[in-house]
């Protein structure tokens, strides 16, 4: 009798991992990451203040300044998830008040590259969709 061992094991359920099947870890895992202050949060750190340069460190402060209209209490419950989730450092500096940045872990800023694609394509498409959400409305009204 031969006997699998529990990483073998780990390894062949990993390759049946199917998005599509409800209990399946990566689904979980895309629920998680999909939000939209997730991709705002990896967005910011990924790519500075005004997303267009280098990944780097950000205070909680910055982040909520950048990121318009997130109340204090989702900022924080976002970024302790991402930082369960190994995808952010949190580094508290002992100074007079603590200081406290978020940077992306290599984990992080392999999806951060992902994200970003999806929020360029939101900021250049958002007229084009409001448009074809115009149209369908206009054509879903019942004729009077």
């Amino acid at each position: 009798m031969v006997t699998t061992t529990a990483a073998r094991k780990k390894a062949e359920a990993k390759v049946q991992y199917d998005a599509f099947l409800a209990a399946c870890p990566s689904r979980q895992l895309l629920d998680r990451v999909s939000g939209k202050w997730v991709i705002l949060v990896l967005s910011a750190l990924g790519s500075g203040p005004d997303c267009t340069g280098d990944p780097r460190p950000m205070r909680y402060s910055e982040l909520g300044r950048v990121l318009a209209g997130v109340s204090p209490k989702m900022l924080s419950q976002t970024l302790k998830s991402l930082e369960r989730d190994g995808l952010l450092q949190r580094t508290a500096t002992a100074t007079v008040p603590v200081t406290v940045t978020y940077e992306l872990t290599d984990l992080g800023i392999s999806l951060h590259q992902t994200l970003r694609m999806l929020k360029v394509w939101a900021e250049r498409h958002s007229d084009e969709v409001a448009a074809h959400q115009a149209q369908f409305d206009a054509a879903s009204q019942p004729a009077r």
